[in-house]
């Protein structure tokens, strides 16, 4: 049951250009412990020997194995009520990431669903792992933020309910990318 969860998001992921071969990763909170994608691991086949199970607050041999942004998912389930979290790479949020400050979908639905999205990591380094105190904290009262240059991380009950915010923001600025296109081509 969770290998399939697992596997559908990380397939949808994939498939829909939000993740690259090797990108991306996901978890799942069980207690004290969470189950996380392997380092390295490709989200769009997903198999049962690519999830590991580690601790939230300690090490155990398993924990060499976990994603590079472990220490950001601890630090997520640590300080929110978060029971999945997905980090994505979407290209069209990425972009924006580097000229923005904050994302604000531009529908209604887009808006009511993630609401106005910060972009952390401004002047500072961004690498895997990272910036897990500062990500942990935007996420106390967000469903999703973005990480400048790098990526989104999302925050639900449900694997399910992080890949719709992941999906909603990618959309919305899919459609930004295409409104500043048609504006720059309507001025020349």
């Amino acid at each position: 049951m969770i290998t399939s969860q697992f596997q559908e998001v990380g397939r949808d992921l994939f498939t829909r250009g939000l993740v690259s071969s090797h990108t991306g990763n996901l978890s799942i909170r069980l207690g004290d412990n969470l189950i996380i994608t392997r380092r390295g691991s490709q989200l769009g086949c997903l198999q049962e020997q690519d999830l590991i199970e580690t601790g939230i607050f300690k090490n155990d041999r398993s924990t060499p194995l976990a994603s590079t942004e472990l220490a950001v998912h601890r630090a997520i389930y640590q300080e929110t009520n978060a029971l999945a979290v997905i980090h994505a790479h979407p290209p069209y949020s990425i972009a924006l990431s580097m000229k923005e400050r904050q994302i604000v979908p531009n529908s209604a639905e887009g808006y009511s669903t993630i609401g106005e999205v910060p972009v952390l990591g401004w002047n500072m380094e961004v690498k895997p792992g990272g910036m897990a105190d500062i990500i942990a904290e935007a996420l106390k009262d967000r469903r999703i933020i973005m990480v400048h240059g790098h990526g989104t991380f999302a925050t639900g009950q449900l694997l399910e309910e992080a890949f719709n915010y992941t999906t909603t923001l990618e959309e919305n600025c899919q459609v930004i990318c295409l409104l500043k296109t048609m504006e720059a081509g309507q001025s020349t």
